[in-house]
């Protein structure tokens, strides 16, 4: 039997290695991206920096404690994290920050929460859950009269009300593509599909300004200096970078000509100083990452941790693809931050918790794996053929 060869012991080393990679690209463009809007607001270079320093020394230590935590466990405390999810998604529609129009930050000193963040890793957790136990039972994995589902819908509805439809989308949508990809019968996921059209095309009409987007996506040139200026500037930007960028710190897009430089358009500027290269080097680590969900995954210890790690990987490589579509023009104008890249605590402490979490199944399969081929060699010796089993095939559970 062919033992497969690889630089590393197992795939938590690549996952932190990725993850570095991230961070400090992403740190790097934050304070490129943000400098000039903290100069002129707040006569300071480094305020966004120092604030993002601080929420990513907290978004470590809290992707460490959950890399240490036995995932088994989140299945417990599952209902308390809604309680507290759900109460938080209550009080920000009540007292919550105003930015923009929209109500969706919690502020206290000095800093802001965004509860819809939470809510994306508490969906996936409910949903983890509750697939894991049919798949169990053997039985038909029925949405519609699946109570966890319409708890999660219940979240992305209260999202929905700050209003935020993007996030909204990813609370109810990575649950669904969660059951998708474990087995849901064809004739549920039609009805489930033309339901969520009819519910986003009722949802855009609700909001003038969102179907103000949704007409300019294709051809924001036509009115470039009203709804589609965002999405004008930002593929300007892009393309502005050409193959090797601008160089570091050099973009000018950022002096006040492309609005959210920093949060949910930072690709834009990070194209524009690194040029293309620099977008398929990111392209390429999410891309790494989705194939170490996968292994992870596949070698998960149970089920539980085979699903969760799907959610994660749907989370994390899924937000990413969004907001590169949305960057380039290709989607509508939401708010989807790029993780890792973007500026906002909330979404990096989300992120990091869930890279902590994926760190801990990677571990435990790791250890199974390890105590199958001590079982193996046991075996081996016991039989006297004295000959060392080779690396046991991926172990998909059923």
């Amino acid at each position: 039997m062919l033992i497969r060869k690889t630089p590393w012991r197992n795939e938590s080393e690549p996952v932190i290695v990725i993850m570095a990679v991230l961070l400090l690209l992403g740190t790097i463009n934050v304070f490129s991206s943000s400098f000039v809007l903290a100069t002129t607001s707040y006569n300071n270079p480094y305020y966004f920096l120092i604030r993002h320093a601080v929420w990513l020394v907290l978004g470590i230590f809290v992707c460490f404690a959950c890399s240490r935590i036995n995932y088994h466990r989140w299945q417990s405390i599952t209902k308390w994290l809604l309680i507290i999810t759900v109460l938080a998604l209550i009080l920000v529609l009540v007292m919550g920050t105003v930015v923009n129009g929209a109500r969706r930050w919690l502020s206290f000193a000095g800093f802001s929460v965004q509860p819809a963040e939470f809510a994306k890793l508490t969906g996936i957790l409910i949903a983890s859950r509750f697939l894991t136990v049919m798949m169990k039972r053997e039985k038909k994995i029925d949405l519609l009269k699946a109570p966890p589902y319409w708890i999660i819908f219940f979240m992305a509805a209260l999202v929905e009300f700050e209003p935020d439809m993007g996030t909204a989308s990813i609370v109810f949508g990575v649950p669904f593509l969660m059951a998708f990809l474990v087995g849901i019968p064809w004739k549920q996921v039609k009805v489930l599909f033309f339901a969520g059209i009819a519910g986003l095309i009722g949802l855009i009409v609700w909001q003038p300004y969102r179907l103000l987007r949704v007409k300019t996506t294709y051809d924001p040139w036509s009115d470039a200096q009203g709804v589609g200026y965002q999405a004008v500037q930002s593929m300007s930007t892009i393309g502005s970078g050409g193959l090797w960028g601008m160089g570091l710190g050099e973009g000018v897009s950022k002096y006040e000509y492309l609005p959210e430089a920093h949060t949910d358009f930072a690709f834009a500027i990070f194209a524009q100083e690194h040029g293309y290269l620099g977008v398929l080097l990111v392209i390429a680590l999410f891309f790494m990452l989705a194939i170490c969900c996968y292994y992870i995954s596949a070698r998960a210890r149970d089920i539980y941790g085979q699903v969760l790690t799907i959610g994660i990987m749907l989370l994390v490589v899924g937000q990413a693809l969004g907001n590169l579509f949305m960057v380039s023009g290709t989607f509508p104008v939401v708010g989807v931050p790029l993780p890792f890249i973007s500026y906002g605590g909330s979404s990096l402490l989300v992120t990091m918790a869930s890279m902590g979490i994926l760190l801990n199944i990677c571990r435990h399969g790791f250890q199974l794996q390890h105590d199958e081929r001590q079982d193996a060699r046991k075996d081996a010796i016991r039989e006297g053929s004295g000959r060392e089993p080779g690396a046991p095939p991926l172990r998909l559970v059923k």
